[in-house]
């Protein structure tokens, strides 16, 4: 699954899962995180959500030094899941908005970024991006 979500995010899809048991969300996994049912179908979610938190990277991981500062994000989509990714917004701008950023509503998409020695897809490498909305 997940190959399938990146490459679904590259067209601006969001691809989950639903259970079949309590009908909860999940992203990126193969059993329910609310009830951890298996019963669950693969279903395309919205690509919208709302910003519930986020931090401004001045000192990244290894591998990611060219790309700093940047503004990692938390996103609660309209099904109730959570994403984690990059805030498509400059780092100086994201500082001057502050906590105004909670609550912003965000659209989804993929954006492919430089491969680096730990990322698990050895042959390209895919990151969240959230786009304000509003």
């Amino acid at each position: 699954m997940f190959k399938e979500f990146f490459d679904a995010l590259l067209e601006g899809k969001v691809l989950g899962i639903k259970c079949k048991d309590c009908n909860s969300y999940s992203i990126l996994k193969s059993t329910c995180d609310n009830c951890g049912s298996k019963n669950v179908d693969k279903v395309e979610l919205s690509n919208k959500g709302v910003i519930t938190t986020f931090t401004t990277t001045y000192v990244a991981p290894a591998g990611y030094d060219k790309e700093c500062p940047y503004v990692v994000a938390f996103v609660e989509l309209e099904e109730g899941c959570w994403l984690v990714g990059r805030l498509d917004i400059d780092a100086n701008l994201a500082d001057e908005i502050g906590q105004d950023l909670i609550g912003k509503e965000v659209e989804i998409y993929g954006k492919e970024f430089p491969n680096e020695p730990y990322y698990p897809d050895k042959k390209r490498r895919v990151v969240p991006m959230f786009k304000l909305i509003s």
